[in-house]
């Protein structure tokens, strides 16, 4: 048995997109199943996001604690972003994100893993990246608005960061898969054994 997913897509006889809005969609597909049958099937279109674990030269994670209006909670997240134009280099996304959220720059980049968030509602696809050797950013801070201008910054040891995961205390997905990669790798063939950052995403194929 191979451990890997492989694509597969049952024909889909029609297709409403019941509510379009600023970045994302609804879609309701009529899937057939393998009997003959027909199913509909709800879900969220999404252009895809990428996420920093950036780690300092101390082991400290950049963390930032934002609110989060659909689960009423502030989080503690790493920085992430939207794809917010297709076929953009995940790479490129993320260096962006974390300039804009943290004013922040690093010279080593890797990719801890690929994921589907909630593969059962939604299309969306979640490139995590390490980001080490980490420097303040030149110029001026990004300008930000709305739930991002509340935003707090720390820096955190990592293993202080995998202790809350586990403990139920920190709630993100990236934050959590991304802490609990980082620990895997390094327990594992270690850093320099995961793929490069240009690696390709085939859920988001992108240009280099």
């Amino acid at each position: 048995m191979e451990l890997q997913d492989t694509p597969e897509e049952w024909r889909v006889a029609g297709t409403t997109t019941p509510f379009q809005g600023k970045k994302t969609s609804v879609r309701t597909d009529e899937v057939v199943m393998p009997d003959g049958s027909v199913a509909h099937r709800d879900y969220q279109v999404h252009p895809g996001s990428v996420a920093v674990v950036a780690l300092d030269d101390q082991d400290r994670v950049l963390l930032l604690k934002q609110y989060r209006h659909p689960v009423r909670q502030k989080l503690w997240e790493i920085p992430a972003g939207l794809l917010d134009v297709p076929g953009e280099n995940p790479l490129h996304a993320a260096q962006r994100e974390l300039y804009e959220e943290a004013h922040v720059k690093a010279e080593d980049w890797r990719v801890l893993t690929d994921v589907y968030t909630t593969p059962g509602g939604s299309d969306e696809a979640v490139r995590i990246f390490l980001a080490r050797d980490l420097s303040e950013a030149q110029g001026e801070r990004y300008e930000v608005s709305d739930e991002e201008a509340d935003m707090e910054l720390a820096r955190v040891p990592l293993a202080e960061v995998v202790r809350g995961a586990l403990a139920g205390e920190l709630h993100n997905n990236c934050l959590v898969l991304g802490v609990l990669s980082l620990f895997a790798a390094r327990a594992g063939d270690g850093i320099d054994a995961l793929r490069p950052a240009d690696a390709e995403w085939p859920a988001r194929p992108f240009e280099s």
